[in-house]
């Protein structure tokens, strides 16, 4: 599924914007451990993977502490640095070779304002990252760890295929033993 295929479903796009998303959309290729944006930079990109997959990460007490994974069909970026339009306090970084499409923040402004039929489709992208960073939250501050393993081999177990142990470990809020352990018991 490309980036304009997903547009589409979120909303029904005129021959109009559908041609002007095709001459505006950016294609990039990164490769395994290539980092897309550093933090401290601004990110200027939406993107959607085709094929890969890639975190977004902060830096704790000179820990990597992975803040979200995201795989084919899915968007991603540094948020709050690309709507606000400042400097990133996360890193995103592609854990295997990535295929992206993306479209920069000063495109997607231009195509809302010339077709308002799309800002349906950013309002739904972006529901869609709350609600699953709300479901996070919950998790983190509520959840035991093997709750939090449980709900992860449930929803999304291609994770726990692709992803270093530690880059899982780190993203549920514990530690590569505990991890191991709660495998253990499985």
């Amino acid at each position: 599924m490309s980036l304009i295929v997903k547009i589409g479903e979120l909303t029904q796009l005129t021959p109009e914007a559908l041609d002007y998303l095709k001459k505006h959309t950016e294609t990039f290729g990164f490769k395994r451990g290539e980092e897309v944006l550093r933090n401290g930079k601004t990110c200027n990109y939406l993107y959607f993977i085709n094929q890969g997959l890639m975190r977004g990460y902060y830096i704790l007490d000179n820990k990597e502490v992975s803040n979200w994974l995201a795989t084919e069909e899915h968007f991603c970026t540094s948020y709050y640095s690309f709507i606000a339009r400042t400097s990133s306090y996360e890193t995103i970084e592609c854990l295997e070779k990535c295929e992206v499409e993306a479209i920069s923040y000063s495109t997607l402004h231009k195509v809302y304002s010339l077709f308002p039929e799309t800002e349906r489709a950013g309002r739904l992208i972006l529901e869609d990252y709350y609600s699953r960073l709300e479901e996070r939250m919950i998790s983190l501050q509520f959840k035991s760890a093997k709750e939090r393993y449980d709900v992860l081999f449930k929803t999304r177990p291609e994770l726990l295929k692709r992803a270093p142990l530690g880059t899982i470990a780190s993203y549920l809020g514990m530690t590569q033993e505990t991890l191991s352990r709660i495998r253990a018991d499985l």
